[in-house]
């Protein structure tokens, strides 16, 4: 039947992404737990209270370092926005945090090539750049003062717990900490929760791109993105990827493969790259503003994400232009691949491994109830 037939080819496509990209998630989380597992939230709150350079590089440091999860990065920046942080460090923070992050870097390379992920690493440097401008310019004490008021109150958002858990190790040499078996057990611990808080929107991602990838036909994408009318293509796409993402309700490394999607479908370079930084300003992320920092703060925080979304995404694609860096390829070998006896499945299957040696320590040391412990926190 063909609804079947379609319905098949949208979930071989998604299934086929995420066998492409699973042993660079793979890496991406294990290094990101490594990290969390020695670098503790009380030292970076404390290096973050105020808006000095070497404090907004730090900001973008520390969130480039922790979970890609983007609802877990609003929670985990309002604690540290509650605990002295400033806002617009806060802010940094959970930007970094999901767009420099080394999973959604790696899964770049893997699906879209190299070009992509410098881009994403390079527009990312520079959204962080413009915030720090923009708030320096526009982000009045009044609005700090509701936020923080609004922020103190504790209304609930997502990934309440996970911010709140902080399982980094401490005292003693770091080679015997390293070495130790709490680290052991704190890596497992950091990898699983990773792993547990992003994979709705990972399910969903996959889902989403194989169903678009499959059922829409190229022309429709041409149309969107006013391929073939250069200039006004090369604007139009990075306004319109970011309000993609707004209204997709996928973030964090979810946005990849609907990345590749409208990069075969037609949207510019920069559109890319905008599209994929646009996973904070999700409609479900901006209702959490609202309960974190006030309405007026939401609205303001929506209108600078956007503008600075749109001009890192512009700023990359005329970098890549004028240096003729930018791909013209369109063809993504994912949409072509069959699963097979490769490097990737080889890959895949240490990655599969790990997981199951760091997820069988974290069932043996308290994971469950941890999980349990952090939903339960989460609850109004």
């Amino acid at each position: 039947m063909p609804v079947l037939q379609h319905l098949a080819d949208a979930l071989r496509l998604a299934f086929t992404m995420f066998w492409d990209v699973l042993w660079p998630l793979g890496l991406g989380f294990l290094l990101s737990a490594v990290v969390q597992t020695f670098v503790s939230r009380t030292a970076i709150t404390r290096l973050l209270g105020t808006d000095s350079r070497a404090a907004v590089a730090r900001a973008a440091a520390f969130g480039a370092a922790s979970s890609s999860c983007s609802y877990a990065a609003v929670a985990l920046a309002r604690s540290l926005f509650r605990k002295g942080a400033t806002l617009s460090n806060a802010i940094i923070f959970e930007f970094a945090s999901t767009n420099l992050v080394f999973e959604l870097g790696l899964a770049l390379v893997v699906l879209l090539g190299w070009q992509f992920f410098t881009a994403e690493i390079g527009g990312g440097v520079v959204m962080v750049v413009l915030l720090a401008v923009i708030f320096r310019a526009t982000l009045r004490p009044r609005l700090v003062d509701e936020a923080r008021r609004t922020a103190s109150m504790g209304r609930a958002g997502r990934m309440e717990g996970h911010a709140a858990m902080d399982m980094s190790i401490s005292g003693g040499p770091l080679f015997r900490r390293v070495l130790s078996g709490r680290a052991y057990t704190a890596v497992a611990h950091c990898f699983v929760m990773d792993v547990y808080s992003v994979w709705t929107d990972l399910l969903i991602g996959f889902l989403l791109a194989g169903a678009l990838g499959a059922w829409v036909p190229d022309g429709a994408w041409s149309a969107l993105f006013l391929s073939g009318h250069g200039a006004a293509a090369f604007v139009w796409g990075a306004l319109i990827g970011p309000l993609i993402a707004m209204l997709s309700f996928v973030c964090s490394v979810g946005n990849v493969p609907l990345a590749a999607v409208l990069w075969r479908g037609g949207i510019s370079f920069g559109g890319v790259v905008a599209f994929i930084f646009g996973d904070l300003i999700i409609l479900p992320i901006l209702d959490i503003y609202r309960r974190y920092y006030g309405r007026r703060v939401a609205v303001y925080l929506l209108g600078v994400s956007y503008a600075t979304m749109v001009l890192a995404g512009l700023a990359v694609g005329a970098l890549f232009q004028a240096v003729g860096a930018a791909p013209s390829n369109r063809t993504v070998s994912v949409f072509n691949d069959s699963i097979g006896l490769n490097v990737t499945t080889v890959l895949d299957a240490v990655a599969l491994a790990l997981a199951a040696v760091l997820g069988l320590r974290f069932l043996r040391t308290g994971g469950p109830q941890m999980l349990r412990m952090m939903d339960a926190s989460a609850e109004p």
